[in-house]
């Protein structure tokens, strides 16, 4: 049986969320994707290879960590339905970024990869069960959210990290994607249903401190 998830009290001082439902967040990222594109595309190989300022990451570095946070989340979308909500795990974004070495690709192979993944991951977000969006979900350490924020936090962050990449063009509510919503306070989330032992391995994801 399903028990309410337990909130912290006081109000939320973030605003409220841009994508109030799968299949919002999942037109907010074909949106960002599309108008993107050219930007993008354009830039050199030369320029997406520098570093933006001394021992930050390049612009390849950081579509390489977009990269990664599109293969975790994807997993997270997928088996917290499967699981009806649960614990999993973080990952160290530096490391990954460290022993791929992104910056050695080539930026269109990079930015086509990125591209049609989340082309495809929109597309995923939108089939997800409206019924799943309030799943209790456990990032490594992080706090007690649902399958809803997991998505609508995922393209607040593509936003912010785009940002980075192309300068100023997206609003974006990361990293204070804000929580409770207002699914919330109707008393949707709810306990995940736990089938085994599963441990909440790895550190929460370190997207917050991304160079």
């Amino acid at each position: 049986m399903m028990a309410q998830l337990a909130l912290a009290p006081g109000p939320c001082r973030f605003r409220r969320m841009t994508s109030p439902t799968f299949a919002a967040a999942a037109r907010e990222l074909e949106r960002v994707l599309a108008v993107s594109a050219n930007d993008l595309d354009s830039i050199s190989e030369s320029y997406a290879s520098e570093a933006r300022t001394p021992g930050k990451w390049t612009r390849k570095e950081i579509l390489g960590h977009l990269i990664d946070s599109a293969s975790n989340n994807h997993q997270r979308f997928v088996r917290g339905v499967q699981d009806g909500g649960g614990n999993y795990p973080g990952y160290d974004q530096s490391s990954c970024v460290e022993i791929q070495r992104p910056n050695e690709v080539a930026w269109l192979v990079l930015l086509g990869l990125w591209r049609h993944y989340n082309l495809y991951l929109a597309h995923v977000i939108a089939s997800l069960p409206v019924d799943s969006g309030g799943y209790a979900m456990q990032v490594g350490d992080g706090a007690r959210v649902d399958l809803h924020w997991v998505a609508a936090d995922y393209v607040e962050h593509l936003k912010h990290h785009l940002n980075q990449i192309l300068g100023r063009r997206f609003e974006t509510t990361y990293p204070n994607t804000p929580f409770p919503h207002p699914a919330v306070a109707a008393g949707s989330v709810h306990d995940p249903v736990v089938t085994g032992p599963r441990a909440a391995a790895g550190a929460r994801d370190s997207a917050h401190r991304a160079p």
